[in-house]
């Protein structure tokens, strides 16, 4: 039987380092619009939604033909903005794509859906692609995971996982990238829309208030995040350098 699979684009307003960053023009669209019409291209999404705390951002959304749904202000997240218009929606499953990200690629939604379509047990999923770069692995702004023999997150972290204790020559950067497989996590995850809910409503983690990581609250409750290898990649835009660096590739 067909499922219900919703994707929603959290959008705030605010931004410390990026004010107004969902409506910086990208080749004369705003960056939400970007992600919003390559989220359409998803193949097993029914519909798309944007969640947002901001007139202007709704605005937008409406101008270009989008959908979109005002949060409250005082929202902390964007999984909490994402289950607020979730929990009114008639789907089984939720797709948090983030609305930073102008240039996700459809295939890679689709494939971290097809984990939750394929296997009853998994409760959530997110993408992962294997770590080439020596600055990706030392940049503690690229997050890493270790993943079990299913591929099943076992912990993600800012610094490399795993550590190699057998000597600095081992631990060293080329070394290491060519001896073991390194994992990148990219900010993507489809949800069961209950465990969304659930999850949503657990307090703050330990290891989560450590890491400034909101998925180990998921390890720490006990339960798996299914990691999905793929070799898409994707760019965010946190900072003004990131902005000019995604216009430099998209130009025509």
């Amino acid at each position: 039987m067909a499922r219900t699979v919703v994707g929603i684009i959290p959008a705030r307003y605010g931004s410390s380092r990026l004010p107004g960053k969902p409506l910086l023009d990208l080749y004369g669209k705003p960056i939400v619009q970007h992600v919003y019409e390559r989220a359409l291209r998803a193949k097993l999404l029914n519909a798309v939604i944007v969640a947002t705390d901001d007139a202007r951002i709704a605005e937008a959304v409406h101008q270009f033909g989008g959908t979109s749904v005002m949060t409250p202000p005082d929202l902390r997240s964007g999984s909490d903005r994402v289950a607020f218009v979730a929990r009114d929606l008639q789907a089984e499953i939720v797709a948090n794509i983030q609305g930073d990200e102008p240039l996700i690629e459809p295939e890679m939604i689709d494939e971290t859906i097809q984990a939750l379509l394929r296997d009853d047990r998994v409760e959530v999923s997110t993408p992962v692609k294997k770590i080439t770069s020596i600055h990706e692995l030392e940049d503690p702004s690229v997050v890493k995971v270790a993943l079990d023999k299913e591929g099943f997150a076992l912990y993600f972290s800012r610094v490399a996982i795993p550590y190699f204790r057998h000597g600095e020559q081992e631990s060293t950067g080329l070394t290491r990238i060519n001896n073991h497989d390194y994992y990148k996590h990219i900010g993507l995850y489809v949800y069961r829309k209950d465990f969304l809910l659930a999850f949503t409503r657990w307090g703050d983690s330990p290891l989560e208030q450590a890491e400034q990581l909101e998925q180990l609250r998921i390890l720490e409750h006990g339960h798996r995040i299914k990691c999905v290898v793929t070799e898409f990649d994707s760019l965010s835009v946190d900072t003004p350098e990131d902005l000019e660096r995604i216009r430099e590739f998209m130009k025509p």
